[in-house]
C-alpha cells in the first residue's frame, strides 16, 4: 500500500471514530431529553401539536416542495462548482448531496459535515482533504448570503435606504474570491521546517479549492441565494402558522434557527440547540419565549420530517464508483 493510499484509509478510519464518538451521542441524547422535559413543563405537548390540525394540507404540501427544491438547488451548487468532473452525473451528485444535507440535520455535533467529503470520496474517488477544502469555501458563501438575508431583516425592521448601499457593498465583496487561488503561487515557497511545510501545503489546497472564475463566482452565489431563498420562505411560512408575528420578525427566528448549527453544542437532529437559538433571536424582540418555543419545535419537526422523506428517496437516485470526467481528482 503507498503512502496515498495508506493516508486515505487513515482518513476513512478518522471519519469513522468522529461519526461514532461516544460523547457526541451522550451530549446529543442529554439534549434531546431536556427539550422534552421543557415543553411538556412550559407548554404541554398537546397545546404546542395543536395548531398542526388547522394547516392546510395543500399549504404543507407546498412548503415541502419549496424545501425539496432548495435541496435541488444544493445539489446543482456543487454539480456546477466541480464543473466537468461531474459532468454527465447530476442523480449521482444530488443522491450525495441530499445525504449529506439529511447527515447534517440529524447527526450530533455537526458530524454530518464528513459526509460529504466522505461521499465524494466513495462515489468519484476525489480526495478527502481536497472535498473539505471545497465545502469550506461552500460554507463561506452560504455565509455570505445568510449576512445578506440580515440586513434584510435589518430593512424590514427599518426601512431607511442606508441598508441598500450596506447591500451593494457588502455584495461587492464576493470580488475579493476572484484572486484567491492567485496566492497558491505565493504560498508555494517551502519552508524548511516540517510544520511549517505542512501548514504551507495545507494552506495552498484550501486556496487552490476556491472558486476563482468570475462566471463561477456568479452562478455559484446564485445557486446559494436560490437555496437560501426556497427555504427561509418554505419556513417562515410555515413558521407564521404557529407565531403570528411580523414577517421580519419570523426570518430572524428561522435565521436563529440556521445559525444553531455555529453553536459549540449541537443536540442529536439538532434537538435542543435549534430550539434554544430560535428563542434566543425571538425573545428580545418581544416574543414570549413560550410562545417561541413552540413555534420552534414545531418548525423543527418541518424540518426533520422533510429531512426523513427526502433522504429515503436519495436512496432511490443512481450512484456511481467511479471518476467523473474531466479533471482527474487529486488523492488525500
Amino acid at each position: 500500500m503507498d503512502s496515498r493510499s495508506k493516508g486515505l484509509q487513515e482518513t476513512g478510519e478518522g471519519f469513522a471514530l468522529r461519526f461514532g464518538r461516544p460523547r457526541d451521542w451522550a451530549i446529543g441524547g442529554a439534549l434531546l431529553a431536556a427539550l422534552v422535559i421543557a415543553v411538556e413543563w412550559t407548554v404541554g405537548w398537546g397545546p404546542l401539536l395543536e395548531p398542526w390540525r388547522t394547516l392546510s394540507p395543500l399549504l404543507l404540501l407546498a412548503l415541502f416542495g419549496l424545501t425539496a427544491l432548495s435541496y435541488i438547488m444544493r445539489a446543482v451548487r456543487v454539480y456546477d462548482y466541480f464543473g466537468s468532473r461531474f459532468r454527465g452525473c447530476f442523480p449521482t451528485v444530488l443522491r450525495l448531496s441530499m445525504l449529506h444535507n439529511t447527515a447534517n440535520n440529524l447527526l450530533p455535533m455537526r458530524a454530518g459535515e464528513m459526509v460529504f467529503p466522505w461521499l465524494m470520496r466513495r462515489y468519484f474517488g476525489h480526495g478527502f482533504l481536497d472535498a473539505a477544502a471545497a465545502l469550506l469555501w461552500i460554507r463561506i458563501l452560504d455565509l455570505h448570503f445568510l449576512a445578506l438575508i440580515g440586513i434584510l431583516i435589518l430593512y424590514l425592521r427599518d426601512p431607511l435606504p442606508i441598508w441598500w448601499l450596506v447591500a451593494l457593498a457588502w455584495l461587492a465583496g464576493l470580488m475579493l474570491f476572484a484572486p484567491l487561488r492567485g496566492l497558491v503561487k505565493d504560498s508555494g515557497r517551502q519552508s524548511g521546517r516540517a510544520l511549517a511545510a505542512k501548514l504551507i501545503g495545507l494552506v495552498r489546497r484550501v486556496l487552490s479549492a476556491a472558486p476563482a472564475q468570475p462566471g463561477i463566482i456568479a452562478r455559484v452565489y446564485l445557486w446559494t441565494a436560490l437555496t437560501w431563498i426556497l427555504k427561509f420562505t418554505a419556513f417562515a411560512v410555515l413558521l407564521e402558522h404557529f407565531l403570528p408575528v411580523e414577517f421580519w420578525r419570523l426570518l430572524t427566528g428561522v435565521m436563529g434557527a440556521e445559525l444553531s448549527s455555529v453553536l459549540p453544542f449541537h443536540g442529536i437532529a439538532g434537538s435542543g440547540s435549534y430550539e434554544l437559538a430560535v428563542v434566543a433571536a425571538l425573545a428580545p424582540l418581544g416574543v414570549e419565549p413560550k410562545l417561541a418555543l413552540a413555534g420552534a419545535v414545531n418548525l423543527h419537526l418541518f424540518l426533520l420530517g422533510s429531512t426523513l422523506v427526502l433522504g429515503a428517496l436519495a436512496f432511490l437516485l443512481p450512484k456511481t464508483s467511479v471518476r467523473a470526467g474531466g479533471d482527474p481528482p487529486r488523492e488525500s
